[in-house]
């Protein structure tokens, strides 16, 4: 069976929040003809960063999460803003999460955080030589706390699921399979 894409016949947004919109698509299976109904949560793209210091140091943040309620150990990351480039955003989440600023910034590349309901991709990159150059730029909702960690800890700290983050863990991944060497 080769598989095909499903033919959309109407879509319309049910609700709009800050973050994201909530659509309703209705579509029809290519293989049995009949018509379903799919809820999708549309958003912009979204960032994270992995930020290492000359000392081999990641730049880590610890914040609360409401959705499994609890603090989460994590890299800087948030939303790409409107007319605003991965990079540019990813510069400007390490910089108001952390204060600090990097000396050059690769990409790692994205993933789909969720296609089964979700439009948006997740970025990631790592950022290099990173300088603490000024202080925290948190928002209302936001209660950040910045640790460092040593680079060589984070396979442990993940292991040990200290580190749970999915879209974190994607980073990770890619920066250990694929750009390790250039920062060590």
């Amino acid at each position: 069976m080769s598989l095909k894409p499903w033919k959309v016949t109407s879509a319309k947004t049910d609700k709009s929040y800050k973050v994201f919109n909530l659509r309703t698509d209705t579509a029809i299976s290519p293989r049995t003809g009949k018509e379903h109904n799919f809820f999708i949560l549309e958003s912009s793209s979204w960032v994270n960063i992995i930020p290492i210091t000359s000392q081999n140091e990641v730049v880590l943040v610890r914040q609360y999460r409401h959705g499994t309620r609890d603090i989460t150990l994590e890299i800087p990351g948030g939303l790409v803003d409107k007319n605003e480039t991965p990079e540019a955003a990813a510069i400007r989440e390490l910089s108001e999460e952390t204060g600090y600023q990097a000396s050059e910034v690769i990409c790692l590349g994205s993933v789909y955080p969720n296609p089964a309901i979700q439009n948006n991709e997740c970025y990631s990159f790592v950022a290099k030589d990173v300088v603490l150059a000024g202080r925290q730029h948190q928002d209302e909702k936001e209660d950040i706390e910045v640790v460092l960690r040593p680079l060589a800890d984070i396979p442990r700290l993940i292991r040990d699921r200290e580190i749970t983050h999915a879209l974190v863990l994607a980073a990770f991944y890619r920066f250990y399979m694929e750009y390790q060497g250039k920062f060590s």
